[in-house]
């Protein structure tokens, strides 16, 4: 399913459609539970609607979810471990609503009544990802998926073999095509004499078809795909198939024909207005809410390092459209760090200072990076800035690299949720093909999941060096 832009596995859309249920009506069912009745009127009698109670529940528990991943489709955690993310989600929302409960004694609904809310709507969830969970591993969900070609671009999908790559998908078979340049795939199959494609694929089940040839100058199958779309089987080029069911742009099989004409990369005046106006009301909030966070670490680094010691480190970054601006970070690397001119960070740098190590892995140290969003040279999400030396380099060696810079960097981003940290050209690569992506893709709804989904990545200090 596509929906403002973001892709989302069909599966994990029904999942959230019936576990939003299940936390709305969970307070309900607390309620009834604690008053020992089956009449509503008579609960809201004493409490008043329920309707507004049951919607902050619902919200609060289903962002809690989302925070800890468990509408990410790249989810690797098995059976037990998604449970515990379960618990931990459901728990933690719960905390969340008694405090806004406080806040708010309007919508006040008593400890009892929370408290039975929050067990039904635990259990609930449990048994719903436990069928679920079961019904994914039966491929209840899953396309059935006729690959056109068998060679070089082929083997793209054949090398897919995380179990979080293919939880969309069943490959039915590669049927080889005329100008491939070897045939490297397994599940070969080839249609009998006299037998058309739509044939086959009725036979088969096929759902959908993935143009992946090598060479389609040569005996390309026009009308036999044709046939199939207005049978109503899906017919998608091998580069948009890569997109929607791994979250990224395939630079060895990109082009830029695929890119001019294919649906994305908008830079609407409206969305760009909405990004703004909630980066600036964010960044205020975050900052009287980071301020004793950054104030300790202010004081924390003046007495390990000295009171002359900068707080600050302040670095040209390469922003929107190739600007440069300063960014802003707490100083986490001992004052003469690069000395020896620019290099990347690596796992254990020795260059770290003891309170530079705690505050790099949880990311405190990004936080004076608010100041860059509100003074409008970074967004909340977007590709991380990169320095001008290393720009210089990767825009020569990496194809589309410059076209990163369309939008505004970011603090966060969906590479940042896709792939650990970058210390290499090879991860540039790698990370460049997430970013394209959102660049291409970019909602403001894909803006707010990741913003959501970050939670996750600092709880469970994914990719901190």
């Amino acid at each position: 399913m596509r929906i403002f832009q973001h892709y989302w596995q069909l599966h994990l859309a029904i999942l959230a459609a019936v576990e939003a249920v299940i936390f709305f009506l969970a307070p309900y069912a607390g309620a009834l539970a604690r008053f020992e009745t089956v009449h509503i009127q008579e609960v809201e009698q004493g409490l008043g609607s329920l309707l507004s109670r049951a919607i902050l529940f619902a919200g609060v528990m289903f962002i809690s979810m989302a925070a800890m991943g468990l509408y990410n489709s790249r989810q690797r955690s098995r059976l037990p471990g998604m449970l515990a993310r379960v618990a931990a989600s459901v728990i933690s929302g719960a905390l969340v609503v008694a405090v806004m409960f406080y806040l708010m004694p309007g919508l006040y609904m008593g400890r009892g009544a929370l408290l039975l809310a929050t067990a039904l709507a635990l259990g609930g969830v449990m048994v719903v990802r436990i069928l679920f969970d079961t019904l994914v591993k039966d491929d209840v969900f899953k396309r059935r998926v006729l690959v056109y070609g068998a060679g070089r671009r082929a083997e793209s999908i054949s090398g897919l073999r995380r179990r979080s790559d293919r939880r969309g998908f069943n490959v039915v078979g590669y049927i080889p095509a005329d100008g491939d340049d070897h045939i490297g795939v397994p599940h070969l199959v080839r249609l009998q004499e006299h037998e058309s494609l739509l044939a086959w694929c009725r036979s088969r089940r096929v759902d959908e078809i993935v143009v992946a040839m090598d060479d389609r100058r040569r005996h390309f199958p026009m009308e036999q795909l044709l046939e199939c779309r207005l049978e109503g089987i899906e017919v998608v080029d091998l580069v948009s198939f890569l997109e929607r069911e791994t979250g990224k742009l395939h630079l060895d099989i990109l082009n830029p024909s695929w890119m001019i004409f294919s649906d994305g990369f908008r830079q609407g005046r409206l969305h760009g207005a909405l990004e703004r106006s909630f980066d600036i009301g964010a960044s205020l909030a975050l900052l009287i809410v980071a301020a004793p966070f950054m104030l300790v670490t202010a004081l924390a680094i003046k007495l390990t390092e000295g009171l002359r010691a900068p707080v600050f480190y302040r670095q040209v970054r390469v922003g929107q459209h190739g600007k440069p601006f300063q960014l802003l970070k707490f100083r986490s690397m001992r004052q003469d760090a690069e000395r020896d001119g620019a290099c990347w960070a690596q796992k254990n740098d020795s260059r770290v200072t003891r309170v530079g190590a705690i505050i790099r892995t949880t990311r405190i140290d990004e936080l004076p990076q608010i100041l860059n969003v509100l003074r409008g040279e970074m967004s909340f999400v977007g590709p991380r800035p990169e320095r001008p030396e290393f720009v210089g380099q990767l825009n020569e060696r990496i194809p589309y690299y410059r076209e990163r810079h369309s939008i505004k960097p970011g603090i966060t981003g969906w590479a940042q949720l896709c792939y650990p940290y970058g210390s290499s050209e090879q991860d540039a690569i790698e990370k460049l093909q997430y970013d394209l992506f959102y660049v291409k893709n970019h909602s403001l709804l894909f803006y707010l999941a990741i913003l959501v989904q970050t939670v996750e990545v600092i709880l469970w200090r994914k990719g901190a060096r």
